[in-house]
């Protein structure tokens, strides 16, 4: 990634290059096709607007996870492509990936029965092609709340447990793009495309404004690929009318909660009060709920939970456990995303498929949209295979075997022995357990650099310094903003700590950066601004 420090230069140097392809967008799709395309030899180049992941890839429910729901829409090739390409992912990056047993009891007369379910997981077992360990069970009534205790005294007739996995889609995105990077890619963020250079009637470059310094630059391109999420029609729309297929935006909210509020002992999906579908899932000391699924019309940059999504998420909760009583106040953090969907007339949001789409404009610009965060890869091969019919590849490298930059696991139980080793050197912390659950689940065998990376006597601050100056130099941020939501995730599972290292970390921002105080005072109201808005749920 380019770094602060070298970002100018870097940018300087863009006039001078032709790329063999340009995407547009930093999220999980196009940190995909900028890992495959460059993993066959193109010379590549990725622009985001914004943060790395800052829009929909950083605000999924971060499940890895086969789509057992889609079963019921009969998406049948969707659950099998998705339930193989979650095997490939673990496999890549076991320490971003990890394996989440997911509860789900039955409420009489709720969407799922234990009949339909056992067929259903079944089913999914088979097309997923779940290993035998982890293959599907099914409980009775009394085997169900002896397993979840919150359970004991609600109306259930069972319960069935499968297999998902678990991830920071933040971070799984970081983690593509550096591996990227390190094959030799091109990646900016804070970079926003203003217009495009043309040749013939088609595309061959484009212009950029840095964010930053708010100059403007262009770049040559023989492809341009927009994979900018929800901005995806926006960009279509500068040459021509969208007809036809087109995006269609609906909103998904996630409330986190102190484990002592709803203290799932394993992460459950479950009946919401409107025949939908929720999670619930312990994760770092906290539980986070979601998600919501409602058509959404309003600015696509900026995206929070409203009121009358909280209590939603608060009443399927206390709905399904009887013992819990939880209500918006009880938020510490939330986030929002927007999923964009194909429009289907006459189609609930909740019954939109999930598949992806690409759209080729007469200019040649190609742009993919919809689809999920476990199909990134196979996203990025239908692009690559669009490219392949002009382009003789140097080589025919396929992403699913290159194990991401967070170091090589030899599988999930190397992870775990990672992070054993790691508590033992974190005894000056107050949870060693938790700070290496922390640290391997972002940065893998990075974190060794992180722990060395301690200039002082060994703290918990010192830590934290140290976690930041590695995000600095290895994964370009450039705000505390950047650091807190998108490298860390702290914003919404540990922000105790942002309460208590805000000021902290700004001034170490402002000292490596040299900011001057007006810059410095504004990169902490950023900070104040945002955790006030994701508490608000203001409408």
């Amino acid at each position: 990634m380019i770094s602060y420090k070298n970002r100018q230069k870097a940018i300087s140097e863009l006039a001078s290059q032709n790329f063999d392809l340009t995407i547009i967008g930093g999220g999980i799709t196009g940190a995909g096709i900028c890992l495959d395309a460059v993993s066959k030899g193109l010379k590549v180049l990725l622009l985001d607007k914004g943060d790395y992941a800052s829009g929909t890839s950083g605000k999924s429910t971060k499940l890895i996870h086969g789509g057992l729901r889609y079963l019921k829409q009969l998406e049948f090739k969707l659950v099998a492509d998705v339930g193989r390409e979650r095997a490939i992912v673990h496999a890549i990056a076991p320490y971003l990936v990890h394996p989440e047993k997911m509860y789900l009891p039955f409420k009489p007369g709720g969407t799922l029965g234990w009949h339909s379910t056992n067929f259903a997981l079944i089913v999914y077992d088979f097309l997923a092609k779940v290993s035998k360990d982890d293959k599907k069970q099914m409980y009775n009534t009394a085997q169900a709340k002896e397993k979840e205790p919150l359970l004991n005294n609600a109306e259930i007739n069972g319960a069935g447990y499968y297999a998902e996995y678990r991830t920071d889609d933040t971070r799984l995105t970081i983690e593509l793009l550096k591996t990227a990077t390190d094959k030799g890619a091109t990646i900016l963020n804070y970079a926003k495309v203003d217009s495009f250079l043309m040749k013939e009637g088609k595309i061959n470059g484009l212009s950029f404004t840095d964010v930053l310094t708010d100059n403007q630059h262009t770049v040559k391109s023989k492809y341009v690929v927009s994979a900018a999420g929800p901005w995806v029609d926006k960009i279509r729309s500068t040459f021509e009318e969208v007809k036809g297929k087109k995006l269609v935006l609906t909103k998904g909210v996630h409330l986190v909660v102190p484990f002592e509020k709803l203290p799932v002992k394993t992460s459950t999906y479950f009946d919401a009060i409107d025949g939908r579908m929720i999670f619930a899932i312990p994760r770092l000391g906290v539980t986070y709920i979601g998600t919501t699924d409602t058509f959404y019309d309003k600015d696509i940059d900026a995206v929070y939970a409203n009121a009358e999504d909280a209590k939603y998420l608060c009443d399927c909760v206390n709905n399904m456990f009887p013992e819990i009583n939880i209500t918006p106040n009880d938020a510490i953090s939330s986030w929002a995303g927007l999923r964009p969907l194909i429009y289907e007339e006459g189609k609930d949001p909740s019954e939109l498929s999930r598949k992806d789409e690409v759209f080729i404009s007469d200019n040649g610009l190609i742009s993919i949209a919809g689809g999920k965060l476990t199909g990134y890869r196979l996203m990025a091969e239908k692009i690559i295979a669009l490219l392949d019919k002009d382009i003789d590849f140097p080589n025919n490298s396929t992403t699913k075997n290159i194990a991401l930059i967070g170091g090589n696991f030899k599988d999930y139980k190397d992870v775990l022995q990672y992070m054993d080793k790691l508590s033992s050197q974190l005894s000056f912390c107050k949870n060693p357990k938790l700070e290496a659950e922390y640290l391997v689940s972002n940065y893998g065998r990075n974190s060794d650099k992180i722990l060395s990376g301690i200039s002082g006597i060994k703290s918990e601050p010192e830590l934290l310094k140290s976690e930041v100056s590695y995000c600095v130099k290895q994964e370009a941020i450039t705000s505390s903003l950047d650091f807190w939501v998108r490298r860390s995730g702290r914003m919404y599972f540990r922000i105790e700590t942002v309460h208590e290292y805000k000021s902290l970390v700004n001034e170490l921002l402002s000292e490596i950066f040299n900011w001057e105080n007006e810059k410095k005072s504004l990169d902490l109201e950023a900070v104040n601004k945002e955790i006030t808005k994701l508490l608000s749920f203001q409408n």
